[in-house]
């Protein structure tokens, strides 16, 4: 299965740092989403962000759209990875951290003290699918489960036509090939996601987190470095969200949990996220997620925002609030599913509008 869509943000998408201000894209394009004119209460001033490449995607339709909407305010969002996001949101150099992953219980008090008048919070902003692509010739429709997928991560499996692939792909064309492995090589909250699965369904020995830790395979910076690795090297596999999947063309793997194959598909990764709990309190909102036993596609993950509730100041305060109000809101939502992502909805959303509109 092949994964594409046509849109305007490719050519926005130049690196992994991505720099949107109030004059348009960094000069490769612009997005074709516009948001409607009521939607967006602008904000005038420059703030800085920067962490999550999984939702980069998603921050630069939002960010084209606010832009276009509110030429005197500025956003300049940094791919960098959920880790380095983080840091920069400790250290105040960001106004807002994009992380794969809330914040750890030795983050959250760091964070707290970073804000000082108030609390961070993890507000839920963007819903995915970590897609596994692969690139493997006449090889169409491939099917993997979370013992194989282990086993070719943490390169115990090492050839295509291994048994434990070819039980799971009857019929199938399988090369006798050296599996080209490639994991993201800086700290990633889409590492952190793709192992917290494995780790659920028992078949992962190492412990989880942002930083890859198996042996074997290599490193690429980023989404985007991993898409294109993928891309460009023969019988190569790799892990990424879904939206990077579709840009790159990339064939995706259909997971087996337990019913059968389930498609890498945004509606199929709506249906495990609609099953979170919220871990938080308040307007903090860290959610627990059912990987092991859900129907649906099971490798997802929810991209936080990250900001004080109380704390910011100045342009910080007025633009993270405004835009954050903006991406919350329905209009803010209705273009992910465009572009490969599972929108925020019901319950959760009231919960997440309140957190932003909290922010002050």
């Amino acid at each position: 299965m092949s994964l594409t869509r046509t849109s305007g943000l490719a050519a926005v998408i130049l690196t992994s740092a991505l720099a949107l201000t109030a004059c348009g894209s960094d000069g490769g394009g612009s997005t074709t989403s516009s948001a409607p004119a009521g939607s967006i209460e602008c904000a005038t001033g420059s703030i800085k962000a920067s962490g999550s490449s999984a939702q980069k995607n998603a921050i630069a339709e939002w960010v084209n759209a606010y832009i276009a909407a509110c030429p005197d305010a500025t956003i300049d969002y940094q791919a960098t990875g959920s880790g380095a996001g983080v840091t920069d949101f400790l250290n105040k150099q960001t106004a807002f951290a994009g992380s794969d992953s809330a914040l750890k219980e030795d983050e959250q008090p760091q964070a707290d003290a970073r804000c000082a008048t108030g609390p961070a919070l993890n507000i839920p902003m963007v819903g995915g699918a970590i897609t596994v692509v692969y690139n493997v010739e006449g090889l169409d429709k491939l099917v993997l489960d979370a013992p194989t997928l282990a086993g070719i991560f943490n390169n115990s499996i090492t050839k295509w036509n291994d048994p434990k692939i070819a039980a799971l792909n009857s019929g199938a064309t399988l090369p006798d090939a050296t599996i080209a492995q490639f994991h993201r090589s800086d700290e990633s909250g889409t590492t952190d996601n793709f192992i917290k699965y494995l780790i659920a369904k028992d078949a992962w020995d190492f412990e989880g987190g942002k930083a890859w830790e198996a042996d074997g395979g290599q490193g690429a910076k980023g989404s985007d470095g991993v898409a294109s690795a993928v891309k460009s090297t023969a019988n190569s596999i790799g892990y990424v969200e879904l939206s990077f999947a579709q840009d790159a063309g990339l064939s995706a793997a259909w997971i087996d949990n337990g019913n059968g194959p389930i498609e890498p598909t945004s509606d199929n990764a709506a249906t495990t996220i609609a099953t979170a709990t919220i871990e938080g309190t308040g307007n903090n909102l860290p959610l627990n997620i059912d990987r092991k036993g859900t129907t649906g596609y099971p490798i997802v993950l929810v991209t936080y925002e990250i900001t004080c509730e109380k704390g910011l100041s100045g342009a910080d305060l007025e633009v993270t609030k405004s835009f954050l109000t903006y991406t919350a809101s329905n209009d803010g939502q209705a273009v992910l599913t465009e572009i490969g992502y599972v929108p925020i909805s019901g319950d959760l959303l009231t919960k997440v509008q309140a957190a932003v509109a909290a922010i002050g």
